[in-house]
């Protein structure tokens, strides 16, 4: 089988259905988790999956890793490898590789938001093979890509955030946006907020009625990806 590098920021925002999507598509997942002390590697296998978490992306103090991930991000962009960010993973991508990053000025990004397909996403080896837009996906972020890196191609849009997702080269990807997580996975993230119980209550019955589209939407994608490692 293929291997994947997967890095994994915290225990509760892990591969979620990608763990099994990847693995049937043929691509064995090797987890890194450096907040368990596990060293960020020089180099990743046939392919880099970044995921999200808590950490702001510029936090290097606090999330010592960052800059190693960065690094990574950088090298696995520039050598072609088949790369993937995931909401954090795609803001490390974004300022590794010379775009910004900043606290979002529309607030607090959550539950289950319509993602748009631009046009450029019809001829993406990872968007095209997606059903016709637009889509669902679970959001939960504060930080939000303002300046995409030189040479960037946008691929999806939202209403309250317009860089959604990008390709970057013939083979990396950034999604700001969770197609990994499960409705399970969201209610782990919303239980341990401050938010008003009843939105929560609210935010979670939401992802819950879409898990059956979020799964048939975002299951191609990971498979997609999948190819692509397969080609290395």
């Amino acid at each position: 089988m293929h291997e994947l590098i997967v890095i994994e920021h915290e225990a509760e925002a892990g591969l979620g259905f990608f763990a099994g999507w990847l693995e049937g598509a043929g691509v064995r997942c090797e987890v890194v988790r450096p907040y368990k002390g596990e060293p960020v590697p020089e180099r990743a296998g046939d392919g880099l999956l970044v995921l999200g978490g808590a950490a702001s992306a510029w936090d290097d103090e606090g999330y010592g890793w960052l800059p190693a991930t960065r690094a990574l991000m950088a090298r696995s962009v520039e050598s072609g490898v088949p790369t993937l960010g995931i909401c954090l993973g795609a803001q490390l991508m974004t300022i590794a590789c010379g775009g910004t990053v900043e606290r979002g000025t529309a607030g607090l990004e959550i539950g289950a938001g319509a993602i748009e397909p631009l046009p450029e996403a019809a001829d993406d080896p990872l968007f095209s093979a997606l059903p016709a837009g637009p889509w669902r996906a679970v959001q939960y972020h504060y930080d939000a890509m303002t300046a995409l890196p030189a040479g960037a191609v946008r691929l999806a849009t939202g209403s309250q955030y317009p860089n959604q997702a990008y390709r970057l080269g013939e083979r990396a990807w950034a999604v700001q946006f969770h197609p990994e997580a499960s409705a399970g996975i969201f209610a782990s993230w919303t239980g341990t907020s401050d938010m008003d119980p009843l939105r929560v209550a609210d935010l979670d019955a939401r992802v819950r009625e879409a898990e059956p589209e979020l799964e048939a939407t975002w299951r191609p994608f990971a498979e997609a990806f999948a190819a692509q490692v397969a080609m290395e």
